[in-house]
């Protein structure tokens, strides 16, 4: 009985060391997982341009943006809130995690602009089996500037211009990387055609950089920048750089951002070529203006499982 009770214990043994060695190789064979980076930012806008965030798949994003007048037109026109209205509605839908299109409607100065742009996102940020880092947008834009119809360019007694003359396009490319939790960073080369221009003061094709950040502060809050460099503005350019900041404050399906911006431009054509004028945009003389951007996201679509 005793030599039974031996073998049985060295069989459980062998048995056990069998198995931790059997778990060993399984667990040096086992492949790493591939884990996608998310959020790089909290939505599609940083403050006045894009951002390499989609949408998912059968969600329906809101997009409300609004501009005030200068704050240094003063305690009169209360800092810009009694001035006129850049007004911008879009809706964006995402057709795949990493497919979306939008269209848009802008009010600024009497101008009144539809665009409409389709973005994909190329690549993610992920680490494990394949690693990549950074995030990779690109996006394609086609804009129609519907002023002035027939009644307006009769009674400002100019040509109607034409269809073609009316359209504009942009494409870009975004880069972004999300460096830890609290610190994102993003650029943007980006090229802009637009086939009816003021050839004194305009260019017909137009290259910019543009570069943007984000750093959280707490869970919901965080504090955003951008800045667009143009590479080949026209010598007698009366427009500027855009440059803005703010922050984000992400309370459920709603993303709030306050911010403070040169630029009454909504959408990437505006921002990159009619920054300012010749009597606003100028930073050195405190042409800033207040502003908000309001997104609401609503599941459209199917849910994913």
């Amino acid at each position: 009985m005793k030599n039974i009770f031996t073998i049985l214990f060295l069989m459980s043994v062998v048995s056990l060391q069998a198995q931790d060695d059997l778990m060993k190789e399984l667990e040096q064979n086992k492949k790493p997982e591939t884990s996608y980076v998310g959020q790089t930012f909290k939505g599609t806008r940083i403050v006045n341009g894009q951002s390499v965030e989609t949408k998912g798949k059968g969600e329906l994003e809101f997009i409300f943006a609004h501009r005030f007048d200068k704050i240094n037109s003063g305690s009169y026109n209360a800092f810009g809130f009694d001035g006129y209205a850049i007004v911008r509605l879009g809706l964006e839908y995402g057709i795949t995690d990493r497919l979306g299109v939008s269209v848009g409607r802008t009010f600024y100065g009497g101008n009144k602009m539809v665009d409409s742009y389709v973005r994909y996102k190329v690549a993610r940020q992920s680490t494990g089996a394949n690693s990549f880092p950074v995030t990779i947008t690109a996006i394609g834009t086609v804009t129609y500037q519907a002023f002035p119809n027939a009644a307006d360019a009769a009674q400002l007694g100019i040509p109607l211009p034409s269809t073609s003359d009316r359209m504009g396009y942009v494409a870009e490319v975004l880069f972004a990387r999300k460096f830890s939790s609290t610190f994102s960073a993003q650029v943007t080369p980006i090229f802009v055609h637009r086939n009816a221009v003021n050839k004194s003061i305009e260019n017909n094709d137009d290259y910019a950089v543009a570069f943007g950040g984000r750093y959280r502060l707490t869970r919901s809050f965080s504090l955003i920048g951008e800045y667009y460099t143009r590479l080949n503005a026209n010598s007698n350019s009366p427009y500027y750089n855009s440059a803005g900041l703010g922050v984000d404050i992400e309370t459920g399906g709603h993303v709030f951002q306050l911010v403070f911006t040169n630029s009454l431009g909504l959408n990437t054509q505006t921002i990159v070529t009619q920054t300012g004028g010749p009597n606003d945009g100028n930073l050195g003389k405190g042409d800033v203006h207040f502003g908000f951007n309001i997104t609401r996201t609503f599941q459209a679509g199917k849910r994913k499982q």
